[in-house]
């Protein structure tokens, strides 16, 4: 069957792939839905087919698909319901038919229905229950069946209440019930049904049938439950006790409700017994006729009141949204269904009647005549008809409950609320509505909450959509409106208003459908600015689009409004979904249209300016900068004159937001050309003495302000704005000082600020100015890390005029500040990376200067790139080493990936420098006789400053980086060497093995180099190259033996495809080159247990995988990881190193080998560690040892060796262990006498050391050493 499946799957999604790009014009509409909407139809129809044909569900999987398929279409189920009644009909007659066949009462019936009933309640789920319930069946015969099934399914004890998988029971409960809500409507008397009554005596006068006192048995009992049953049940009771013949059981019902709602029970079930009892009330109240239900409103009522009153209420959401429901159906009933003849009603209903009127020219006509018409309507015409309308005493009371509603704290009963007011307004006469829409107003008083606000606009909406709110009363509507999309009120960090402002966008939308154009039209003139503004500057996404949305209904049945089309274009839905798109591009394009940039102006410089969220600060001041073009002089004059005084306010979000948009402002204004009177720009230049006069940079709030200043000197050094000298000093102190702090983003700031004052403002040939390149030198060595990061930054963006006479000082000093600090006190990776990233600036300043200069240098030129060659390159080499670890991880990541890409640029300036320096050379040697090619071959490379050396130290120290453990570092270590390989600017020459390494990293942007299933298999194959593989072992390495077990498995994966492909060279050299490479990271990484350790690993890994073992050199290697692991086994306490090396001295005296005698010395050394587990897992290698190979111990004493292993317990006592392991050094036949000398102490001595050997101190040494 799941082959069948999985066929029937392909299929389909190979006919719809097939049918791609076909117009389907013409084609049947069963044609277009199975394309179009349920694309999976062919699977779940054949699952259907196999539980019809079988009559009940086989396979459990079945039910689990169709569910996984329909989950799809929770958001989209009007794409479900062309296939309802396809699947919904053959699955409810199986129900009914298997029923019939098996008897309600059988417990095989319940399992067939089971699974049954989940598909259908996973269809409700989808589509709702009223299209689902279409296609039950509804045979007056089915009615004592479906009671008699949900009794059953009522009177089974549910299996678990903790599983993760449903078993059906409570969907058949629902599906039972929905079925059972249909079939009480059957237009029979249910007592002529009721086969239980039909062979006795007639019924009481008083009595109900059996058949209904049943089903009121068992909804009563589903209405205390927390399930979906409570909903369905109240359906079934509000249609079953609003039927004719059921006057009785209604009157019965309502006195069960009183005992209900009167009770004072205070626990859990009661409390679902309420909402249960309310929601079928609701329900009923709904449904029944007003005769019927007057006479039990005034029970119900008071009921309803006296708990809307009570404690019980004020902690429920939920029972307070029923008690509005339940309230406003109440008021519903007292009140007689009509149309009220003052209601507004619109001009025209269709998109059709409006082009027929428009093409017979009649429009202006109907316009007056039904203007008139409305006119009257709303003075009153029928107001003696109204006021011969009974209005009953309760429904002030009804009202006011539903006013205090719109005022509760949470929405859904605030939406239920507004829906009531809606409903009952719409049946009171003019007079009362107008005091209706008096009270809804009184919401909108200052002192209200934004409960209150918010409820107050779904209401006025609701009001609209229904043409209850007359056009005389919208303008004393549209201020509140407006002031609610603006509303936003501070509270604490934070604000609140969102919900507010997302409903006023929803009265502004209902307007726009609800009222016709020659009434909307100054309203709309009113609304779009505002919408707008929302629209724009909103800071949440979803208030953003509302507006939008509101303008964009407005614009669309309002008719011809200046520019909407344009503007619903560009303020669509998606553009709005990003704040910074909002800001700096859509309101800078609605802002060329009249009527909207000094709209948004204001709302800048008014509410956004001083916002709470500071990234809402910063947009805003670059978004007055962007609106500057279209009226430079107003925001000169205007915006300044507000944000200079507010640069100074108490308020700290304000002054950081005024200080931000007037450095915005000034930047702007000189980009369009606007010069600033001199008064103004002597105001701008004394922003910030003010605000140090001030000491703002004290308290809270002192670090924003300072990077705030700094933007505002980085903007006005752009602008050139012209200031005194005493002003220019204190601004440098003042980005000094930010230097110094320990803010990065205050320090980056200060940095991109200093390089623009600098070249604004200070010369070079001015003493003063010439000192601050030695004093960032000086700070370089300071003992304040923040002071060492802050200068070397700003050393790299000095201009060249102020590096010229010191830059071999300013070169060396940062060189050495690239490597690690010899006191760990003062090791700091931060400063270490602005160090390398200042000097790569500091070598591209110099450079590029004397490139762009007339005067040729000659010698000091050489002299500098050879400084870059010897020093700075070197350097940088030195910081790919940097593998600096913290509390925070590896530190160091930050130094390498800075180097990587300052070794990438001072390439190219090498590579520049020996073009240039080329160049002269064969100027000069014109007038030279021509050497011989032999010589210029040989000089070739002496000549220049990038030569092969360099190039491949540069290419290993990428690939290695590229290998390693860090994602991001592979990522940048890749796309790094394919800038080098691929440079448009500059070929660079003398990379070995170029044609492979392009291969390998080829010219694609796509490459996802992060992912290690994608770079593994690619960089492993370098090891084939000398130059490489050493590099690239020892990057691999660390991810083979790391922690993380999906790079791990990556990396030997791809180093063991890399060992088995057969290429021009064969398997067993590949080994051997391998085994030298590894030795080599042994020897050269000696001690270092970051590499060591994961080597180690490797060698494990690869010895499991028969590796190493059965090659030619084989002893050779063997020796030297012997000889690695003496020296780094000795006195280690590291475990996992441990472990390591007692795995591969097994794996070594495994072998038939001369070797093997040695390594399993040296593991026997290890049953008397100190540590318990380590002399267990020794004997454990050693016992697998013996059994391996059999040279090793003669062969009459290997059982006793044997024995002595199994039967000692390795991880007791210590001094057993040493005897049975001097026991163990006789039977091989070893010389244990060092051993033995070592273990000669006095007895004294062997005291102190069993105190020290004590388990659990050794222990805690361990995960003290482990770092746990």
């Amino acid at each position: 069957m799941a082959a069948r499946e999985e066929e029937t799957l392909k299929t389909a999604e190979m006919e719809v792939a097939a049918d791609d790009g076909v117009d389907y014009e013409h084609d049947s509409k069963e044609t277009v839905l199975q394309r179009y909407f349920l694309q999976e139809w062919k699977l779940v129809k054949s699952l259907l087919d196999d539980i019809v044909s079988d009559g009940r569900v086989s396979d459990p999987s079945a039910v689990h698909k169709i569910r996984s398929i329909m989950d799809k279409y929770q958001e989209e189920g009007q794409l479900v319901e062309p296939y309802l009644e396809s699947m919904v009909s053959p699955l409810m007659f199986i129900i009914r038919s298997r029923t019939i066949e098996l008897d309600a009462d059988s417990d095989e019936i319940l399992e067939i229905i089971k699974p049954i009933c989940i598909i259908i309640y996973c269809l409700v789920t989808v589509c709702g229950y009223k299209a689902v319930t279409r296609f039950f069946p509804h045979q007056v015969s089915d009615l004592e069946l479906a009671v008699s099934l949900l009794e059953k399914c009522h009177n089974t004890a549910s299996v678990t209440s903790l599983r993760q998988e449903s078993t059906g029971e409570m969907e058949a409960k629902c599906v039972m019930l929905l079925w059972l809500s249909v079939l009480v409507l059957v237009p029979f008397d249910i007592s002529s049904i009721d086969t239980s009554i039909a062979s006795s005596s007639s019924l009481g006068e008083h009595e109900l049938a059996p058949l209904v006192m049943r089903i009121l048995g068992f909804s009563k009992d589903y209405l205390s439950n927390s399930g979906p049953m409570r909903t369905m049940a109240a359906l079934v009771l509000s249609r079953l006790l609003t039927r004719p013949d059921m006057p009785k059981a209604f009157t019965s019902f309502i006195e069960w409700t009183h005992e209900v709602l009167s009770s004072r029970t205070d626990d859990v079930m009661h409390h679902f017994r309420l909402l249960g009892t309310l929601e079928a009330l609701a329900a009923i109240f709904k449904a029944g006729s007003r005769k019927v239900l007057l006479e039990a409103v005034p029970s119900v009522w008071h009921d309803v009141s006296g708990m809307i009153k009570s404690g019980t209420a004020a902690t429920s959401p939920l029972l307070r949204k029923f008690l509005v429901k339940l309230t406003q159906r109440i008021g519903l009933t007292c009140l007689p269904h009509r149309t009220p003849s003052w209601r507004y009603v619109g001009r025209t209903s269709s998109l059709g009647e409006n082009i027929a009127l428009n093409a017979t020219n009649r429009n202006y006509q109907l316009n007056q005549s039904l203007s008139l018409e409305n006119s009257k309507s709303e003075l009153g015409t029928d107001y003696p008809e109204d006021e011969d309308m009974d209005v009953p005493d309760i429904l002030e009371e009804i009202i006011e409950m539903l006013l205090s509603g719109l005022k509760d704290t949470d929405t859904v009963v605030r939406w239920s609320a507004a829906k009531g007011i809606g409903r009952v307004t719409s049946r009171l006469t003019s007079r009362l509505s107008e005091e209706v829409l008096s009270s809804v107003l009184e919401l909108f008083s200052p002192g209200e909450g934004d409960g209150s606000w918010h409820g107050g606009c779904l209401a006025l909406a609701e009001l609209a959509r229904r043409g209850l709110l007359l056009p005389s009363s919208l303008p004393k509507v549209v201020p509140v409106v407006v002031k609610a999309l603006h509303y936003d009120v501070r509270r604490g960090p934070h604000s609140v208003g969102s919900h507010v402002r997302d409903a006023a966008a929803y009265v502004c939308w209902a307007f726009g459908r609800a009222y016709y154009h020659t009434d909307m039209r100054s309203i709309l003139e009113q609304l779009a600015p505002h919408l707008l503004t929302v629209a724009c500057f909103d800071r949440e996404v979803n208030c953003r689009r509302a507006a939008a949305a509101a303008f964009q209904e407005n614009v669309g049945r309002q008719g011809n409004y200046p520019h909407g089309i344009d503007i619903v274009n560009t303020a669509d839905y998606f553009s709005l979904s990003s704040r910074v798109n909002s800001y700096l591009h859509v309101a800078v394009c609605i802002a060329q249209y009249e009527g909207y940039l000094y709209a948004f102006v204001d709302e800048l410089l008014f509410n956004k300016i001083c916002h709470w969220d500071k990234g809402l600060r910063e947009l805003a001041g670059e978004a007055l900068a962007a609106l500057v073009k279209y009226d430079a002089a107003y925001f000169a004059n205007y915006a300044l004159e507000k944000l200079i005084p507010s640069t100074l306010s108490s308020d700290l979000c304000t002054r950081h937001g005024a200080t931000l948009a007037a450095g915005e402002l000034v930047l702007a204004l000189h980009q369009c050309g606007f010069e600033l009177p001199t008064e103004k720009q002597k105001n701008v230049a004394g922003i910030v003495p003010a605000i140090e006069k001030a000491r703002l940079y004290r308290g809270k709030g002192g670090e924003i302000m300072r990077a705030a200043v700094s933007r505002f000197i980085e903007c006005i050094s752009f602008s050139h704005l012209s200031l005194p000298e005493k002003i220019k000093r204190s601004l440098l102190d003042t980005l000094n000082e930010n230097l110094r702090h320990p803010n990065s983003q205050i320090q980056v700031a200060a940095v991109k600020a200093v390089k623009n004052f600098v070249q604004a403002y200070l010369n070079a040939a001015n003493a003063s100015s010439s000192s601050i390149t030695s004093k960032y030198l000086e700070l370089l060595s300071d003992p304040n890390v923040a002071v060492r990061r802050g200068s070397a930054m700003a050393l790299g963006v000095l201009p060249y005029e102020f590096l010229a006479n010191q830059w071999r000082d300013v070169v060396l000093k940062l060189c050495s500040a690239c490597a690690i600090e010899e006191n760990p006190e003062d090791r700091d990776a931060e400063a270490r990376v602005n160090a390398v990233k200042g000097l790569v600036s500091v070598c591209e300043t110099l450079t590029q200067a004397r490139e762009n200069s007339d005067v040729q240098t000659g010698e000091e030129d050489l002299s500098l790139f050879q400084l870059i060659k010897d020093e700075v390159m070197i350097s940088l080499f030195k910081a790919l080493d940097d593998y600096s670890v913290d509390n925070r991880g590896d530190v160091g990541s930050w130094v390498r990936e800075a180097a990587m890409e300052g070794l990438e640029k001072c390439t190219y300036i090498l590579c520049k420098g020996d073009s240039v320096t080329s160049t002269q050379k064969l100027d000069d040697l014109e007038s030279i006789p021509e050497p011989s090619n032999s010589n210029v071959a040989e000089n070739s490379q002496t000549c220049s400053f990038f030569d092969v050396k360099l190039a491949t130290n540069l290419v290993c120290g990428i690939v290695k980086q590229a290998v390693e453990k860090m994602d991001k570092l592979r990522e940048t270590a890749a796309k790094v060497l394919q800038r080098i390989l691929y440079c448009k600017v500059i070929f660079i020459p003398f990379i070995p093995h170029r044609e492979k390494l392009e291969e390998i990293v080829p010219n694609e942007a796509d490459f996802k180099w992060g992912v290690p299933t994608f770079s593994y298999p690619r960089f492993v194959q370098l090891l084939h190259f000398d130059c490489y593989s050493k590099s690239v072992l020892s990057g691999l390495v660390i991810s083979i033996g790391g922690l993380q077990d999906s790079l791990r498995k990556a990396a030997i994966s791809a180093l063991l495809e890399y060992l088995q492909m057969d290429e021009d060279f064969n398997n067993r050299s590949k080994e051997y080159m391998l085994s030298t490479d590894v030795l080599w990271v042994l020897q050269q990484y000696n001690r270092c247990d970051r590499v060591v350790i994961p080597t180690l690993k490797t060698i494990e890994i690869l010895f499991s995988k028969k590796i190493f073992l059965n090659m030619e050199a084989q002893t050779t290697f063997c020796a030297g990881v012997l000889d690695s692991l003496v020296v780094e086994l000795k006195g280690t306490k590291d475990f996992s190193k441990l472990y390591a090396g007692i795995a591969i001295l097994g794996y070594i005296s495994s072998v038939s080998d001369p070797i093997s005698t040695r390594a399993f010395s040296q593991l026997l050394t290890f049953l008397s560690h100190r540590y318990p587990k380590i002399r267990k897992a020794s004997a454990e290698q050693v016992y697998l040892i013996l059994m391996q190979n059999e040279s090793l111990v003669p062969e009459e004493k290997a059982e006793k060796a044997l024995e002595i292993i199994s039967e000692t317990c390795w991880d007791g006592d210590i001094e057993t262990a040493k005897q049975q392991k001097l026991e163990l050094y006789t039977i091989a036949g070893l010389d244990a006498g060092p051993l033995k000398a070592s273990n000669k102490v006095s007895t004294k001595d062997s005291d102190k050391k069993l105190v020290a050997a004590d388990e659990n101190a050794s222990y805690s040494s361990l995960v003290e050493s482990t770092g746990f």
